[in-house]
């Protein structure tokens, strides 16, 4: 105990092994969900199910103890949701396959190591209003939720010009179970339950299951007629599908430039959001109020962006929900560590998870939706000049089913409305150049 406490400053900080240790545990709950939210939209894009299960465990327990062990920090990293939407929706489809995507992500973290080793993350920070950030946040979660209504069937594709969808059967069971799971999760989330998301997906799983006339039990079949357990030692075979596939060389191609300036903006500024929200809740900083071991802490979360790329789970990030250890009085890495001592533990549980249905997730998809979505409460309609960019943002990104065409508009309108109201001195000149990428991008590729 000593020297847990002497190497994470444990006493420093106001806290116990014991507070570490249940903070950790508490983060933990309210983000496991990841392992099968994850999974299922990245199968969409053409990823195995349980090799993405077992590798989206294994990249979050690295970079989680990563980060504890060397930011010193109770934040918690995994592949990020809104992320893995653009990888699957997006990018994988744009380039040819989620080999190429995986490979965007790699670079993206490397990209934006060389940004924090120069010392130019932060400074970048500037180069994007406030406004657009939280139109862009609010966007992605309008998405992830979309992806749930249409994984659940409650929004359907009409097959006609107008409208291009459709409600679905509310006679439907996966309708009615997803209703249910999405006021189900609210409640829980209202009453402060740990693991509401989680808590969530498992009922609906097993909902879906009978009524679907489908049982768990400790041994199932799968398409194949071969046994599956529960609980099984992880499949190196497995993993081998997909560690080590992604196609960097294809990602270099100047066409997907665009898609990687996206995953830029949105991987860069969430995680410094995150960071600076932890922070200000943990209170660890230094005289000029700047968070201590922040060059750490950002060095290990871009490198776990290329990790995610790597283990092709998508971009791995920092967590929000490591409020949730926060909250309990964790205040060191020993937490974060925790946390991927548990992510590790998950791998064996790769088949639990992989019996869940796609649509199990869906009222997950659809909470989380909501919660990134409160970013709009943020956003001042008021004025028109920051206003309708930031709508035209959170508008698009749902509609044309593509983050970084809802990004890409919204850069453009904004740039336009100041350059036509002659307030061009107001616009960042690294904003100038991503509205020109954008702009030669879809003019290319339409």
């Amino acid at each position: 105990m000593n020297r847990l406490n002497r190497f994470f400053h444990i006493d420093e900080r106001g806290s116990t092994v014991g507070t570490e240790l249940r903070g950790g545990v508490a983060t933990f709950l309210t983000m496991a969900y990841i392992l099968a939210a994850n999974a299922g939209i990245l199968t969409a894009a053409g990823v195995p199910l349980q090799p993405a299960i077992i590798c989206t465990a294994l990249a979050a327990g690295i970079c989680c103890i990563a980060m504890g062990l060397l930011g010193n920090f109770p934040l918690a990293l995994a592949s990020g949701m809104g992320l893995n939407a653009f990888i699957a929706f997006t990018a994988a489809p744009a380039m040819g396959s989620w080999q190429a995507a995986m490979g965007l992500v790699v670079l993206d973290g490397l990209v934006i190591s060389a940004l924090v080793a120069a010392g130019l993350r932060e400074a970048m920070l500037d180069a994007i209003p406030i406004e657009l950030r939280h139109a862009m946040a609010a966007g992605i979660g309008l998405f992830v939720a979309l992806i749930g209504c249409v994984n659940a069937g409650i929004v359907k594709s009409s097959g006609m010009l107008i409208p291009p969808v459709s409600p679905g059967s509310f006679n439907d069971p996966t309708v009615l179970v997803t209703l249910g799971g999405v006021v189900l999760t609210g409640v829980l989330l209202a009453r402060k339950v740990p693991g509401a998301i989680l808590i969530g997906i498992v009922v609906c799983g097993v909902v879906l299951h009978w009524t679907t006339g489908l049982n768990v039990t400790a041994e199932v079949e799968d398409s194949a007629s071969e046994t599956v357990t529960l609980f099984s030692w992880p499949s190196f075979t497995d993993m081998s599908q997909l560690i080590g596939q992604a196609d960097v060389m294809t990602a270099l191609q100047f066409k997907f430039l665009p898609l990687l300036l996206t995953l830029l903006i949105v991987d860069f500024f969430d995680t410094l959001g995150t960071v600076t929200a932890i922070g200000d809740q943990v209170n660890v900083k230094d005289a000029q109020n700047r968070v201590i071991g922040l060059r750490r802490i950002l060095a290990v979360d871009s490198a776990s962006a290329a990790i995610g790329g790597f283990f092709g789970v998508s971009s791995v990030t920092s967590y929000i929900e490591s409020a949730s250890g926060v909250s309990e009085g964790a205040r060191t890495g020993l937490h974060s560590v925790v946390v991927g001592v548990l992510f590790l533990l998950c791998i064996f549980a790769a088949p639990l998870v992989a019996l869940l249905p796609a649509s199990a997730t869906a009222p997950a998809l659809i909470v989380v939706g909501f919660l990134m979505a409160e970013s709009i409460t943020k956003i001042d309609f008021t004025k028109p000049d920051i206003g309708i960019p930031a709508f035209v943002t959170l508008l698009l990104i749902p509609l044309t089913y593509s983050i970084s065409h809802g990004i890409g508009y919204g850069l453009l309108t904004f740039v336009a409305m100041r350059i036509v109201t002659w307030r061009i001195r107001e616009v960042h000149p690294l904003l100038y150049a991503a509205a020109v990428v954008f702009a030669v991008a879809f003019l290319w590729t339409e």
